[in-house]
């Protein structure tokens, strides 16, 4: 009678390690792509090089990201998830040693490009746990690997600001090089090798390349508009090779037998909305990570800024990361006990929230986390929901492409909010001393930006309808449902 026990127990601690092992790499390739935040004043002089010329350190991460995620989702389709979750984690960790290294800006960019590569690590991982644990883990377990998104950069971002004001800024991607090794040895050990998706697949050269041609076309325009100009020739060619490109890419993708993205899973009511609710809950994301930094570090003489050092500011915004992880079980339960479309309508409700107490409480550092606190509660709400959606309306064979995407939505919903932002802000700023920064008005313009897209995100996420309701997946749910 004790063997069947011996039994569960060892099941449940092979599926404890593995989310463990997940839940730690997201956060490791999170913490990643915001390593250079607290360096950007920095590099120029480290690189030798134009302030304009090292914001490409933070873009180039950006659109390595959005470009390598939807390939990584296909190969995790086509082959092993356990070689290609290695694979990823492998090329962060050349790209952070890259990193460590540079003394110049073209291997910075290089090696941050490689470190963006690792974001499909997320997307990828959410998928393995799909097709490894049980019905009543697998919620909680999403919702940890998709809050591992905001979690890593919000806990990342007060160590790396100490290692900028203390240390050496080498340190931090040796550090994210060490740390990525510890995973790959942990996948290893930890991660079964399971039976491919779509083994008789092939990875669609020509359409990973004009995706990469939308995306780099759609981002550099949408990031960098503010910079060259939004009617600059360079900006409206971006824009106007995007718009071609787009239309020429579906059309190769909805005649290819295996589409680099299934645009026709895509197109499901369920995944549609939910992919659209995920680029404006991305949009109401940014507007905290960009408004309240600005607030906690700006001089006190200004009447609106609170005089924090970098650490100090790191550290009254990591609560906001701690918040995202706590409220991941409770994500789940919501999810396992009213469905993820309810959990994503209330997790988009509190982040709206946050923000409308953001315009009462930004005047102290205590009030100041208190939003963060609440607005990144309400993201871990909501990035658990948005996974489960995703899962609940595609084949087993797509799962790693669709998550690639609902996982690219949320990164143009922020791309997107630090365009608009960024007008506006600067729109609404003065010369203080020399400096020029945001007025008061300008920051509380940006909370109601970041209240009106969430509540907009609530709105769209209340039109989700069931699975079951989409004609096209009705046999398909019904063979997942035998499955399961």
């Amino acid at each position: 009678m004790t063997a069947p026990a011996h039994d569960g127990d060892a099941v449940r601690s092979d599926e404890n390690g593995l989310i463990a092992v997940l839940a730690f790499a997201g956060i490791v390739m999170s913490l990643s792509q915001t390593l250079v935040i607290p360096l950007l004043g920095m590099l120029p002089a480290i690189l030798g090089t134009s302030a304009v010329n090292a914001s490409w350190v933070v873009t180039i991460t950006l659109l390595a990201g959005a470009v390598a995620g939807p390939v990584m989702g296909r190969l995790g389709d086509l082959y092993p998830k356990k070689y290609v979750l290695i694979g990823c984690t492998a090329v962060m960790v050349v790209g952070s040693v890259l990193c460590a290294l540079a003394g110049s800006l073209w291997p910075m960019l290089i090696g941050r490009a490689l470190q963006g590569v690792g974001i499909g690590v997320i997307p990828i991982g959410i998928a393995t746990m799909r097709e490894v644990l049980p019905v009543g883990r697998l919620a909680p377990a999403i919702s940890l690997m998709s809050s591992s998104l905001g979690v890593g950069g919000a806990l990342g971002l007060p160590a790396a600001a100490a290692l900028a004001q203390y240390g050496s800024w080498q340190w931090m991607f040796w550090g994210s090089a060490a740390l990525g090794v510890a995973i790959i040895v942990l996948m290893t050990v930890r991660l079964r090798v399971m039976p491919a998706a779509k083994p008789d697949g092939t990875l669609d050269l020509v359409g990973a390349l004009g995706l990469a041609t939308v995306l780099i076309c759609l981002l550099l325009a949408v990031s960098k508009g503010a910079d060259w100009g939004w009617g600059s020739p360079l900006t409206l060619g971006l824009l106007a090779a995007a718009a071609v490109a787009l239309p020429a890419w579906a059309l190769w993708v909805l005649r290819h037998p295996s589409p680099i993205v299934n645009l026709r899973v895509a197109a499901r009511r369920p995944v549609l909305m939910t992919n659209i609710a995920s680029v404006t809950v991305g949009m109401g994301l940014y507007a905290q990570l960009l408004i309240m930094p600005q607030i906690l570090q700006l001089p006190a003489a200004t009447g609106h800024g609170l005089g924090q050092s970098m650490v100090a500011m790191g550290l009254w915004s990591a609560p906001g990361g701690l918040a995202m992880m706590a409220v991941s079980p409770l994500s789940g339960r919501l999810i396992g006990t009213r469905g993820p479309k309810t959990t994503l309508v209330l997790g988009s409700l509190v982040i709206a929230v946050g923000y409308a107490s953001g315009l009462f409480l930004m005047g102290s550092t205590w009030g100041v986390m208190i939003v963060g606190i609440i607005v990144s509660g309400g993201v871990g709400l909501a990035y658990g929901a948005m996974p489960a959606l995703i899962m609940a309306s595609v084949p087993t064979s797509e799962m790693g492409s669709a998550n690639s995407v609902n996982t690219l939505m949320r990164s143009i919903g922020t791309t997107t909010s630090a365009a608009v932002l960024g007008v506006l802000l600067t729109q609404m700023s003065y010369d203080f001393e020399g400096l020029f920064v945001p007025t008061e008005t300008g920051f509380r313009v940006g909370l109601m930006f970041g209240c009106g897209v969430t509540l907009l995100a609530a709105a769209v996420a209340a039109t989700i309808p069931p699975p079951w309701e989409d004609e096209d997946s009705r046999a398909h749910d019904t063979t997942r449902e035998k499955t399961v």
